[in-house]
């Protein structure tokens, strides 16, 4: 809890941080973050690790001029895994309408988290960043809710008293780009070392110890890196496939047109009636009563898709109010969709995003901080959009799609 005497105008906390602090560089980003917001720091302990695997310890002594700057400076740093020292048991309150939380509910990272319940510290499951924390006292379990699904009466985590927030460190295991904190976006970045520890783990996630995400967009068939995914997916290096309508219909399209957008993908030229062809194919899929009855009625024989079907690789189209038709497949209620991902999307441990901006940020908001991702787009406000809504763990490739898969196909293949 926050102190001031009389002799003292400041409100201050004191807060301790502990793990792999100083080679990952988050006890320099916590003192930035307290003095940015316009803080006061004063380091009262340190303990430094001497060996690379031991870890480091800091406690120190937040200050700020009102309380409820004091508070905003702690809600910052907290997500960086400083917390603060004493205190109890965590506090709950019984949600007194369901799709709501009560009011100064503990709003989640996607750090990993502790709660303290009857002097006992417990994980939290289902991490997730913007939600809540939901506590069943008769199991002793607590997990992440999201606000809609929260029911009247559930027990919800109010304040960040008794929780403790425990930062991702940097991976032991791997070179410089999955290292902790290298999220920085430059179209000079060394693509290639980072291509291959991409295609490292996608081979360790194909031998089983791990799960590949690949979130798509339309661009991946615009630019001719269609039959690089086919590939990835058909020799069993994608796990699930998250897209739109656009990404699917496009797909179809060349399957069935050999055009993309009405475009040729062999002569790169405009094709007669061409901007007809994506409806056409959606209204073919329609008539066959979904992608799965197209694959096996022999109608769809090649792409995306089509390998997805054949090779069991789940997939999910959530849609837009763009869309056009849309495809069978398509979930059309955005909450739907949106929980059918959150599902999904367990147990991953790479997740690849290419060239689609709203579905990266919306995936990138459901993941846990332990998940690496990797962004890959034309265009760096796509990468920056996804760091700054908090999934700090991203690597950023400026770059073309095409290019991108192909060297990365070419890598898996060695």
């Amino acid at each position: 809890m926050a102190e001031k005497t009389e002799s003292d105008p400041m409100f201050r906390q004191e807060v301790e941080v502990a793990g792999h602090i100083i080679d990952s560089l988050l006890l320099p980003k916590i003192l930035d973050r307290i003095a940015a917001l316009g803080g006061r720091f004063d380091i009262l302990d340190t303990q430094i690790g001497h060996g690379r695997t031991d870890p480091s310890y800091a406690r120190l002594m937040v200050e700020a001029e009102t309380s409820e700057l004091l508070d905003d400076i702690l809600d910052d740093i907290a997500q960086h895994g400083a917390n603060a020292t004493g205190g109890g048991d965590c506090q709950l309150e019984h949600a007194d309408m369901s799709g709501c939380f009560p009011e100064g509910f503990y709003s989640t990272t996607n750090q990993v988290t502790e709660i303290r319940i009857d002097g006992s510290w417990i994980p939290v499951g289902d991490q997730e960043m913007d939600c809540g924390i939901l506590v069943d006292r008769a199991s002793g379990t607590a997990r992440c809710v999201p606000m809609l699904d929260v029911n009247k009466g559930d027990a919800i985590v109010i304040g960040r008293d008794g929780t403790r927030v425990t930062p991702v460190g940097r991976d032991r295991n791997a070179h410089d780009a999955f290292g902790f904190m290298n999220s920085a976006v430059s179209s000079e970045k060394p693509k290639g070392a980072v291509i291959r520890e991409i295609a490292a783990e996608m081979k360790k996630a194909k031998a089983g110890q791990g799960k590949v995400l690949l979130v798509g967009g339309p661009a991946i068939v615009h630019t001719g890196s269609r039959d690089h995914v086919s590939r990835l997916i058909r020799e069993g290096y994608v796990s699930t496939l998250f897209a739109g309508n656009a990404l699917a219909t496009h797909d179809i399209e060349q399957s069935f047109f050999d055009t993309s957008l009405g475009i040729s993908m062999t002569h790169g030229g405009g094709s007669e009636e061409g901007h007809e062809h994506h409806l056409r194919s959606i209204n073919k899929i329609r008539r066959l009563g979904g992608i799965r009855p197209a694959v096996e009625q022999g109608i769809l024989k090649s792409g995306i898709m089509y390998e997805c079907i054949k090779h069991d690789v789940p997939y999910l189209l959530a849609g837009s109010i763009r869309d056009d038709g849309p495809l069978p497949d398509v979930v059309t209620d955005a909450l739907d969709a949106q929980r059918r991902m959150r599902e999904m999307a367990k147990g991953a441990t790479l997740a690849l995003m290419i060239a689609t901006t709203l579905h990266s940020i919306a995936v990138g908001n459901l993941l846990p901080a332990s998940v690496k991702v990797v962004c890959v787009d034309i265009n760096p406000a796509t990468v920056t959009k996804l760091s700054d809504r908090g999934t700090f763990q991203t690597i950023g490739l400026v770059t073309d799609v095409e290019p991108f898969l192909r060297v990365l196909v070419d890598e898996i293949g060695r």
